[in-house]
């Protein structure tokens, strides 16, 4: 079994057995990874690499645009939202500009979003731990 069929397939697991708030997370990691290549690709002058990482970031906001739970969310889920709504115009409007400041901006808001949710996830996996213990 080659490295990457290895990785895909622990990839894989990791997802079928991770928590909702942990597959946020990794939608997060992989947004910012492909917000990352697409930055490099605009500097590279490699289309073909934006095209296919601008195409994977704009599905990965629409994934995390079209799973908002309003009634749970509330005004979070709004504010949201909007903000999802805004990187995905942003998205299509750098994609035809190459526009290495606001993909920039755009990776450097994908990444404080994935960190506030691995801050979250933590807290939600501590809270989790304290409540287990002090039913036992």
């Amino acid at each position: 079994m080659s490295y990457a069929s290895q990785t895909s397939s622990y990839r894989e697991m990791e997802i079928h057995s991770a928590s909702p708030e942990r597959l946020l997370v990794i939608v997060f990691e992989q947004l910012v990874v492909n917000l990352e290549r697409a930055r490099l690709a605009m500097e590279r002058h490699d289309i073909e690499l934006r095209v296919v990482s601008l195409t994977r970031a704009r599905n990965l906001v629409a994934e995390l645009l079209a799973t908002l739970d309003f009634e749970q969310g509330g005004a979070i889920a709004v504010e949201l939202a909007n903000l999802y709504q805004f990187m995905l115009m942003a998205l299509v409007d750098v994609g035809t500009r190459r526009d290495v400041v606001t993909m920039r901006k755009l990776v450097n808001i994908a990444s404080h979003l994935r960190d506030g949710f691995i801050g979250a996830a933590q807290q939600l996996a501590a809270e989790g731990a304290t409540g287990r213990r002090r039913s036992a």
